[in-house]
């Protein structure tokens, strides 16, 4: 099991990112934009600068719902290699059995 508090500050990080999503886009695509003018593009690049920066969706880490653990994750499954063994083993999981032979 993770910390407590890495999981919190990831849950944090979702909900940022969710909150400045809009904002963050209308900026970039100001910023991306040829026909804009270069004090607009600039001005537009500094209250992108101005954003928390946790509000990017760059930080945010891939972490298994059920254990919070973040590395040897399925994106898929949403879950980690353990959890999916676990899971697997216990017949949680409909289609996934233990391979023998």
């Amino acid at each position: 099991m993770a910390k407590k508090s890495a999981i919190e500050k990831n849950k944090r990080r979702e909900r940022l990112v969710a909150q400045f999503a809009a904002k963050r886009a209308a900026l970039k695509a100001i910023t991306t934009d040829q026909a804009a003018s270069m004090e607009d593009r600039f001005r537009a690049q500094l209250k992108l600068a101005e954003l928390p920066r946790n509000s990017t969706k760059v930080r945010i880490r891939n972490r298994c719902e059920v254990t919070g653990r973040p590395r040897a994750y399925y994106r898929k499954l949403k879950m980690s290699r353990i959890a999916l063994r676990e899971l697997g083993n216990n017949g949680q999981i409909p289609g996934v059995v233990k391979s023998s032979w």
